[in-house]
């Protein structure tokens, strides 16, 4: 049974989040808070497995109690956030903090039949992850590696990344050590829609390449990296000598949109042998598949390993199908990339 803690300002939210999520067997809700104060003296009384935390609290807002919780009582919290600009870069920060996942406070949807099926699962997801004090350190090793003399060997190159719970960081410990000479990347990273744009911003201020937000027919060259868009799947598609994005919508593909599947998928029919594709971070086992293919046409395929991992979820779903040429520590993985090249 996962213990869950509710942290928000609104009797509404916090009503109609016990009731809908008491209804799934393997979670209970073992308490609520109007505000920080309240909420610290019930997570040391009550211990929960799992916070879901609003941003904005009278007395003290959900950062300021985020970063007293990592340091004091490490926890996984969900942060659940409204759909603005401002709250998304906000929900960036969350990330830094210790958060792992965001999750959209979606107003009247709250009612909504799906609503209360993808917070359980982001619940079990958190409940899984590994949260602990000063995480950042094993990031802190990864270093920046030297592409220069391959350049002209990886013109034709692109490189598929895909992530989830924890991911943030791990994409973000990964781009920032790349040089600006890197093959084209393509990401998805299992975000709402609304916050991919700012974490697509946040990653190009700590990297040497170029890092955007994917619009449709952009192309994947050299020294830019493009972020699927949050709600939207993204494909790799080949026009003549060039390569370049689809931005399409769809079913959702396990419950994610965008997929890492999708992508990998269209990354093995596309660029075959020229791709390399790695898998990072996160639960369930999106982009398993889809990596199996890219390995079987000829594509170098790498998985996180489960130290590094937040979430072993989607790197051991590639392992056990045997869809990961290597299984590489965080740290290594640029270096890896380079030696794929």
């Amino acid at each position: 049974m996962i213990k869950v803690l509710i942290v928000d300002d609104s009797s509404v939210v916090r009503k109609t989040l016990t009731d809908k999520l008491s209804r799934h067997n393997d979670i209970e809700i073992v308490g609520s808070a109007v505000d920080p104060y309240v909420a610290r003296d019930k997570v040391v009384k009550l211990k929960p497995d799992v916070i879901i935390l609003d941003l904005e609290m009278p007395r003290m807002d959900g950062l300021t109690f985020l970063a007293k919780l990592m340091k004091y009582f490490p926890t996984p919290v969900i942060i659940l956030s409204s759909l603005t600009p401002k709250n998304s870069k906000t929900a960036l920060k969350a990330f830094d903090l210790g958060a792992v996942e965001v999750f959209c406070k979606p107003g009247a949807a709250y009612a909504a039949p799906g609503f209360s099926m993808r917070l359980a699962r982001a619940i079990r997801s958190a409940a899984s992850a590994r949260v602990e004090k000063n995480r950042n350190v094993s990031y802190a090793a990864v270093q920046k590696v030297q592409l220069n003399t391959l350049l002209d060997r990886t013109t034709h190159k692109v490189i598929a990344i895909g992530a989830s719970t924890g991911g943030t960081k791990a994409v973000q410990a990964v781009l920032s050590r790349m040089p600006a000479t890197s093959p084209g990347m393509i990401i998805v990273q299992h975000m709402p829609e609304n916050f991919t744009a700012s974490f697509a911003d946040s990653l190009n201020k700590t990297s040497s390449i170029e890092v955007r937000e994917a619009c449709d027919n952009d192309h994947v060259v050299p020294g830019v990296a493009l972020i699927a868009p949050g709600n939207y799947h993204m494909l790799l598609k080949r026009s003549g000598g060039n390569y370049l994005v689809k931005i399409k919508t769809g079913p959702r593909v396990h419950y994610q949109r965008p997929s890492v599947d999708v992508l990998f998928h269209s990354v093995a029919k596309s660029a075959g042998r020229n791709a390399v594709g790695l898998i990072l971070t996160g639960m369930g086992a999106d982009g398993a598949k889809g990596m199996l293919a890219m390995r079987k046409n000829g594509a170098y395929t790498m998985a996180q390993d489960e130290k590094t991992s937040i979430v072993f979820g989607m790197p051991k779903e590639a392992i056990a199908l045997g869809a990961a040429d290597t299984v590489v520590p965080l740290q290594k993985i640029p270096q890896m990339i380079v030696e794929a090249l």
